[in-house]
């Protein structure tokens, strides 16, 4: 099976995806394409065939099944009575392709989900390990990555990083939930991004992923994550599918009247209604993972009918920076 992401010359998805591409030109780059090199400088990179965020990777492949509420939520094609086959890829964050699974600056862990819509095209949903994001904008993103990069033990204290966490609490918050699990398969990921889902009725709601584990959430202490091996989860994912199936139920948060749908640092209240669209079952991992992961670019914009943007700024640059970092790897 090929997995290659075909670019084209001219993207059509949104108006709003157009207009994400010119955000804030700066030294004659706009920020999503900075985003890309100080991720990459940060990795003391490139790293040749990698992504400038979230090089580690696994990949595995399986099922969705909707469940009977989900074409209540969307007319979204796969959200209706059939199965859909399903890629996913799992992955540590930042651009160090060899960073220890357990290392703390490899969270968020990340998951890319690709579904086959019944036309044979395809749509995905990216989502992290930690339910909220770090930054608001990708100006203010940008802004935190730079600071990162010019600190260091060698530099005065207070450290430009010291200096931007002091004045942004959402980063801060970010930064302090970082827990170790003992699995890919029993570890809980969120959309922090919103999205607005229309069903054949043409009632429209916001809401945001939370993708859970069947098998329930299992952390490891701190002490027992410094003893693990540098690849323990990408490993432990790949025996567990040789032994048996790894399901999650993929869910919807749904945003209540005045919940903030434009930014992703700010989590919404436990007591907002869930509505369970589906479980994911995982069957088999990909043969020649590696070799495929870096042919494929998940885009969270890439939605069919039924699914539409919010006006999340975050959201909207993203799929930029991803072809960005697609582009690079594919030639580099």
């Amino acid at each position: 099976m090929k997995y290659l992401f075909k670019l084209k010359t001219t993207i059509l998805i949104t108006g709003s995806l157009l207009l994400a591409s010119n955000i804030c030109f700066a030294d004659g780059k706009p920020v999503t394409e900075q985003l890309v090199d100080s991720f990459t400088k940060l990795a003391n990179g490139p790293h040749k065939g990698y992504r400038a965020n979230h090089a580690k990777g696994v990949m595995a492949e399986g099922v969705f099944t909707p469940s009977p509420l989900a074409s209540s939520i969307s007319k979204a094609a796969h959200l209706q009575t059939k199965t859909s086959n399903i890629v996913v890829r799992f992955s540590n964050g930042t651009g160090i392709p060899d960073i220890s699974d357990a290392n703390p600056n490899a969270n968020p862990k990340g998951i890319a989900i690709r579904f086959t819509l019944p036309d044979g095209t395809s749509t995905d949903i990216v989502s992290i390990s930690i339910n909220s994001f770090l930054a608001s904008t990708p100006e203010e993103f940008l802004e935190l990555l730079n600071a990162a990069a010019e600190s260091g033990p060698q530099v005065a204290k207070p450290t430009p990083i010291d200096t931007f966490l002091g004045t942004h609490p959402a980063a801060v918050k970010f930064l302090s939930k970082r827990p170790s699990y003992a699995s890919f398969a029993t570890m809980p990921f969120y959309g922090v991004n919103a999205f607005k889902f229309t069903n054949s009725k043409g009632l429209v709601q916001y809401g945001r992923y939370q993708i859970t584990p069947i098998a329930g959430l299992q952390t490891i202490g701190e002490e027992e994550a410094m003893r693990a091996q540098p690849n323990y989860l990408m490993d432990e994912i790949v025996s567990r599918l040789n032994k048996s199936e790894v399901k999650y139920r993929l869910a919807l948060q749904m945003a209540d009247e005045g919940d903030a749908t434009n930014d992703s640092t700010v989590v919404w209240p436990d007591s907002r209604r869930v509505v369970e669209l589906g479980v994911l079952t995982l069957k088999t991992s990909v043969p020649n993972s590696k070799q495929e992961e870096q042919k494929v670019m998940f885009n969270p914009l890439s939605i069919p009918e039924g699914i539409n943007t919010s006006d999340d700024p975050i959201l909207l640059a993203r799929p930029i920076s991803y072809a960005i970092s697609y582009s690079r790897r594919l030639t580099n």
